[in-house]
């Protein structure tokens, strides 16, 4: 049982691609592995660095049709080109989002090996997570033929016009054409079919499905959650749709009140989804500002009230993003590390982020390239994870903290960004870094309201570090800060009984 100080407990995520995992755990025993190969050490592993969610990417049903268009796309076979000089058309196995039936594919040992995995990680203290696509479907899915109403048709007019959006497609009642899954700001995605919101029983069929899943695993990852929106679906396609999303999770907390939704979501469309009754939302726009290098913005990020930002995925990489290891240099990448997963939500870690791994890996691909770990990242995630298990990360109060300037004209304490941690009793953790590329100062406002007239001790977490600092000093002033570029520290923050201050 936790004690939640601050109202949340903030977890984390382990995102992992399961059939690239399964594919590399078969090479190294000479035979094909299922979700029963995984190994019980490497949960072990997972569980002891602290993730508590674990998410299993691609196990659903896969079919031929959407494989045969991912090995024939050109546009597609170049990236995988690129990924692997030695492509071989075993290594194409079609997107594990252009789904079948969501019953898990037979090659990774089907229902049963899934509940027994399912099982192994509740021993663990984990719970397992899914994929729910509610967009699209593969094209050789059987609703195609039973229930062709449940897809969005077109005209040989709209087929002439946009080819990239719509396709024709043999049924068993003759030829149709038919969309393409797609967002409304892109070209359709040819190994789907677009299903259609306007129909009440394709809402109702998919809540079948949904309830189907949730009774395999603890929560879901909903792709591309908002293009159901009926505000988005009917801007896109020019049908009405009704809502789906509150329905749907109040039948499933029906039958399981602790089950978990998280939603992939852009668009600034985040608090929408939270409305709608999601426990997670993707935050694109943290890591975009992120990316942009800019403190400023993503210290306004911050100031959005405490019940929308405990319900942030925070995410650095995930297997739509570039690896952050080939995205940010090694400094940036630390501090912008430290702000996404010391900040409030969820913490979201992708499957090579903490070996530091620069190649992504497209869904449609069930091989990756050999790399070798970074040995500086691989110890910096060690340091952040032990971090993040401290009991003030999880289940304490957050803060964000303002900056001073240094002297009068010095601008450079805007490049700053700061958090205070407080658990239970004295526990407490101050997160700063100079998110820019130059030399910057300032003081810090503390929160602290025990800071007194003793000596406090200031250790980095991260660092090995030790400063020691005046109590009288830090209530009046502040922490004062003098940092090169990019700069982060987590410091652990202790009071010093006065026989210590004696003998030092």
């Amino acid at each position: 049982m936790h004690t939640d100080v601050g109202g949340c407990y903030y977890p984390a995520l382990y995102q992992i691609n399961t059939r690239l995992w399964l594919g590399e755990l078969s090479r190294s025993l000479g035979r094909p592995a299922t979700l029963d190969d995984i190994p019980d050490a490497e949960l072990d592993r997972l569980a002891a660095l602290g993730f508590e969610w674990v998410w299993f990417l691609s196990v659903w049903q896969t079919g031929p049709a959407a494989q045969q268009i991912s090995r024939t796309n050109e546009a597609w076979r170049k990236e995988f080109r690129e990924t692997l000089s030695d492509l071989r058309e075993d290594d194409i196995a079609g997107s594990g989002f252009a789904i079948q039936d969501y019953t898990v594919h037979r090659e990774l040992g089907g229902t049963a090996a899934l509940a027994r995995l399912r099982e192994r990680l509740q021993k663990h203290g984990q719970k397992l997570m899914l994929d729910f696509v509610p967009n699209h479907m593969a094209p050789d899915h059987p609703w195609i033929d039973e229930h062709p109403d449940y897809f969005v048709h077109g005209s040989e007019d709209d087929l002439a016009l946009e080819p990239r959006n719509y396709c024709r497609v043999q049924t068993k009642n003759g030829p149709a054409v038919l969309a393409y899954g797609r967002d409304p700001y892109f070209d359709g995605w040819p190994d789907t079919l677009q299903l259609n919101y306007g129909s009440p029983e394709l809402r109702q069929a998919m809540i079948g499905e949904l309830l189907r899943i949730a009774g395999q695993c603890d929560a879901v990852r909903c792709d591309m959650a908002m293009l159901i929106l009926p505000d988005v679906f009917e801007r896109t396609w020019g049908i009405s749709a009704a809502p789906f999303w509150p329905g749907a999770i109040e039948e499933v907390r029906r039958k399981w009140p602790k089950f978990k939704f998280m939603a992939e979501v852009y668009w600034d469309l985040e608090w929408t989804m939270q409305q709608q009754g999601f426990d997670y939302t993707y935050d694109k726009r943290l890591y975009d500002r992120l990316r942009e290098g800019q403190a400023r913005p993503v210290r306004e990020h911050f100031h959005a009230e405490m019940g929308y930002q405990n319900k942030m995925a925070r995410f650095l990489e995930n297997h739509d993003e570039p690896r952050a290891a080939a995205t940010f240099a090694p400094e940036v990448h630390e501090a912008a590390a430290i702000i996404t997963f010391l900040s409030p939500g969820l913490r979201f870690l992708h499957q090579g982020q903490l070996e530091g791994r620069t190649t992504r890996i497209s869904p449609h691909l069930v091989r990756a390239p050999q790399e070798r770990a970074d040995l500086r990242l691989e110890q910096f995630y060690d340091r952040l994870m032990k971090v993040l298990r401290r009991p003030e990360a999880r289940v304490g109060q957050w803060q964000l903290l303002e900056c001073d300037p240094a002297w009068d004209g010095n601008w450079t304490w805007d490049c700053f960004l700061a958090f205070a941690w407080q658990g239970a009793e004295s526990e407490r953790l101050l997160v700063t870094v100079n998110y820019a590329p130059n030399q910057s100062q300032c003081y810090v406002r503390l929160p602290f309201s025990d800071l007194g007239e003793g000596d406090w001790r200031l250790e980095d977490l991260m660092d090995d570090i030790t400063y020691e600092r005046r109590g009288q000093e830090l209530r009046e002033r502040g922490l004062y800060l003098d940092e090169s570029p990019w700069r982060a520290h987590v410091f652990s923050m202790t009071k010093r009984d006065e026989p210590e201050r004696q003998k030092g």
